[in-house]
């Protein structure tokens, strides 16, 4: 017997898991508005310097105080962070009694300043924005972006505190804990007095969200049949996809910064409360040697698919039988440098590596910096998250019938060539260049689709979370970098589009040298990943392909 027996006794597929997996993707929904929330509350409105204090004393309009405060750029528009020294009351001039030779000499030696009153900002279309309350403008506009890299960061260190240590404490209370982070720190983030304050309180929102996406997940999968694993962890991945259109919704009709991130926030203390019902991986119980719970769980299971009879014949020694096998494959110790030691695995590892961290890079870069392509954002939203469902179902098949390889390789390269192609379209084609995108946004969440079921199956069984652990990770140091491009482009315009097109035609080509895994066994151990890179083929036993197909339920998993 083995533990998927267990479940068929309990009742795989009953009342208990469907409602075990809705209430644990209802979270998942605005997973997806905090990782993209800074798009709506730190949008930028336009904003110019403000003007003197005898300027503004004057009954004049709005335009002529900018015509006689603020200077013109090359484009002959009003510039956003300089203004006149003194007022040139010269420019309001309507009766030519100043000759052309007379303001020219004039202006040659007219001198600039900063905005040393402030500034002052159109909120068209917004109520208000985190830029706007706290000056993140001009010399300090690097702080928006570094305000995203700070939640990133947190991302990257939920990772760890989330991740490895619910093997030894479980994934229920880490989840749990995770909902209340998020609430309180995203309660805190909305009530924010001073930016210093809001950052911190997203970097809890980013531990957080590395809790809820491992953690969820995890109690998913382990509490439903290898059979339906696929199509549960496709729906997992559509429940984020979803949630990005529900992000534009919740922005639109919520234009004040404070109630939006309370509105992404606040739903999660119901989630905390609900979540106490979780129950525990009976196979994470067995491993934890916590016998007694596991088959309380199982039998509390049984109770609610209306298997009660068939959960009373459910003893220990039928729950140590059933994991025999997975606690003999659980013994032993292995590190993430034994993802280094030897040639084959080091080098599959870099690839690795390089693809998940340009993956996410050239994602986030595109995603989070929405109002550069010239069209409504709250529309261009939509379109960003709408665009992943055909995606994922394309490299599904392409995946499935033309291999992982091609299919990994295909969906950076393309991306890159669509963000490149972009930087020789005119600005004023906004159609053209936001297609381009958003084609480019859709390769990439194809090739992060691809990414964990690719990775999942090239590592060895004895090291498959070390190697997962640490490919995740160098995503995340990419969302972290990719805001931080953005400020290259005030020096040189075109050179955040050149490094978010070039990592992932680079990565691209590097994933030519992947080995391919459709149709192949699933190596156990480093030594089957050895012999793979020396041309060594083994036949695909029983076991190996149970595994290959609880592997496959990493498919479309939540980008987070």
């Amino acid at each position: 017997m083995a533990f998927g027996d267990l479940l068929e006794q309990v009742g795989s597929t009953g009342r208990f898991q469907i409602l075990h997996v809705t209430l644990l993707c209802i979270p998942v929904l605005l997973m997806a508005s905090h990782n993209l929330l800074q798009n709506f509350v730190a949008a930028v409105p336009p904003h110019y310097c403000n003007a003197h204090a005898n300027v503004s004393k004057q009954q004049l309009s709005t335009r002529d105080i900018l015509t006689v405060t603020v200077p013109l750029d090359q484009t002959g528009k009003h510039q956003s962070c300089q203004r006149y020294v003194s007022p040139q009351w010269h420019l309001l001039d309507k009766n030519g009694t100043l000759k052309r030779e007379q303001l020219e000499e004039f202006d040659a030696e007219v001198s600039v300043q900063g905005c040393a009153d402030g500034w002052s900002y159109n909120m068209t279309g917004m109520t208000s924005s985190i830029v706007a309350e706290w000056d993140l403008v001009c010399d300090l506009r690097s702080l928006k972006q570094m305000g995203q890299t700070i939640y990133m960061g947190g991302v990257l260190v939920g990772s760890i505190v989330f991740g490895a240590p619910a093997d030894k404490y479980g994934r229920r209370i880490l989840l749990i804990v995770s909902h209340l982070l998020m609430a309180v720190a995203g309660t805190g983030a909305a009530f924010s007095t001073s930016f210093s304050i809001f950052c911190l309180c997203r970097f809890g929102c980013g531990m957080a969200l590395s809790g809820l996406g491992l953690n969820t997940f995890s109690l998913i999968v382990e509490w439903i049949p290898t059979r339906v694993r696929t199509a549960v962890g496709t729906l997992t991945g559509y429940s984020y996809t979803l949630g990005q259109l529900l992000q534009a919704g919740m922005a639109y009709f919520i234009r004040d910064w404070r109630w939006l991130t309370l509105a992404a926030s606040s739903p999660f203390y119901f989630f905390f409360i609900y979540s106490w019902w979780f129950h525990e991986s009976s196979r994470w119980l067995v491993l934890s040697h916590n016998y007694d719970q596991a088959v309380k769980n199982l039998k509390s299971v049984a109770k609610i698919n209306g298997r009660r009879e068939e959960g009373d014949k459910i003893d220990i020694n039928m729950v140590q039988e059933s994991m025999k096998k997975e606690m003999t494959c659980s013994q032993g110790s292995y590190s993430v440098l034994d993802l280094f030691r030897t040639p084959t695995m080091r080098s599959m590892t870099i690839y690795l590596s390089a693809v998940w961290l340009s993956t996410s890079f050239a994602y986030y870069g595109l995603a989070m910096d929405l109002q550069k392509f010239g069209v409504d954002f709250y529309l261009i939203q939509v379109i960003f998250g709408a665009v992943d469902i055909p995606a994922k179902i394309i490299i599904t098949v392409t995946m499935s019938f033309i291999g992982r390889r091609p299919s990994q390789s295909g969906a950076l390269i393309l991306a890159g060539i669509m963000v490149l192609i972009n930087l020789f379209v005119p600005h004023d084609q906004q159609m053209l260049r936001t297609s381009l995108a958003v084609v480019g946004k859709g390769c990439l969440a194809a090739s992060f689709s691809c990414c964990y079921l690719y990775s999942g199956e090239l590592f060895p069984t004895i090291i498959r979370q070390n190697g997962m652990g640490m490919v995740s990770m160098m995503a995340r140091v990419g969302a972290m970098v990719a805001p931080m491009v953005l400020l290259s482009g005030d020096y040189i315009p075109w050179l955040p589009g050149l490094i978010y097109g070039g990592a992932p035609i680079i990565s691209g080509v590097a994933a030519i040298f992947l080995p391919e895994t459709l149709g192949s066994p699933l190596p156990d151990t480093i030594q089957d990943v050895e012999d793979r890179g020396s041309g060594k083929v083994s036949k695909k036993t029983s076991k190996e392909a149970a595994i290959l197909q609880d592997t496959q339920a990493n498919l479309l998993k939540p980008v987070v």
